[in-house]
């Protein structure tokens, strides 16, 4: 048989298409896995979409760096955003998540087991995060989140929440910054223990103020500022994450959602979970 231009043309053609086609792309349909060690594997394992692009119901104009300069984003949840549709969050650009467990020493969240599931399913990187109330002992507190939240290698360090909560209807207590340090540095203790893992703390800057928090040695700290970077309105401080609005659009999720970024690269996120 006599080969003609053509003809060659004709048999190269597949091969031509799969090298001009690239890297294929994570199949973000597949079904999702069919038990917990999968589920933890599939978290283990995450695809992490650099400098994803989300919307704002009430955006902010910021100076100087703004969130979109950060290649890790992600969102924390709580039974107010409903039922969560977590494989368009992951295929969105969400890197991580963290879910509300617990509050005080006697509430749960009840999203929180079908948000802790559904995350690890759709292979979104997610931690437990535990709203403290001054009117508890630590001890009472930690061992309430404990119950509540498994121990998974592959979860994110759990998060302590400390802000005032001016509103709440069964505690206003506003101790002193020494007995706040006091009280934060025995819940991580006894959550390091448990989960070998020393959780981080999320707070706010009037909290952060009026506390001295940002002082507890050996911790790393997730920044609330929704109209500045953190270097402004948390000067000389470190932070791993920093959650820049309350209003955030993310597809999967219904209405506003926080959206936080993490302080490094791709790289040092992959560095950071180890």
């Amino acid at each position: 048989m006599r080969f003609t231009i053509t003809h060659v043309l004709k048999l190269l053609s597949p091969v031509l298409l799969l090298a001009c086609a690239g890297p294929e792309r994570p199949d973000y349909s597949a079904p999702p896995a069919a038990n917990r060690a999968e589920a933890s594997v599939a978290a283990a394992r995450p695809v992490t979409i650099a400098f994803p692009d989300f919307g704002d119901n009430n955006p902010h104009p910021w100076d100087g760096r703004a969130p979109s300069a950060y290649a890790v984003h992600g969102i924390d949840v709580s039974r107010w955003q409903g039922a969560i549709d977590w494989p368009t969050v992951r295929s969105s650009g969400i890197s991580f998540a963290y879910i509300k467990a617990t509050e005080g020493g006697d509430l749960a969240d009840p999203a929180f087991p079908d948000h802790w599931q559904g995350a690890a399913e759709a292979g979104v990187p997610r931690g437990a995060y535990h709203f403290y109330y001054f009117c508890r002992p630590a001890e009472e507190q930690a061992r309430w989140f404990i119950q509540h939240v498994p121990r998974d290698p592959a979860a994110l360090p759990p998060v302590l929440d400390l802000e005032w909560n001016h509103v709440s209807p069964t505690c206003r207590l506003r101790p002193d910054g020494a007995t706040v340090r006091a009280e934060a540095s025995r819940f991580l203790d006894i959550l390091t223990a448990h989960y070998g893992q020393r959780p981080v703390i999320y707070t706010t800057p009037d909290f952060y103020r009026e506390t001295g928090i940002g002082s507890l040695p050996g911790t790393e700290f997730w920044l609330r500022s929704v109209a500045g970077h953190p270097s402004t309105v948390y000067p000389g401080q470190s932070w791993t994450f920093w959650q820049y609005t309350g209003t955030g659009i993310v597809p999967g999720v219904r209405g506003g959602v926080d959206i936080n970024v993490f302080t490094g690269s791709v790289a040092d996120w992959a560095r950071w979970r180890q």
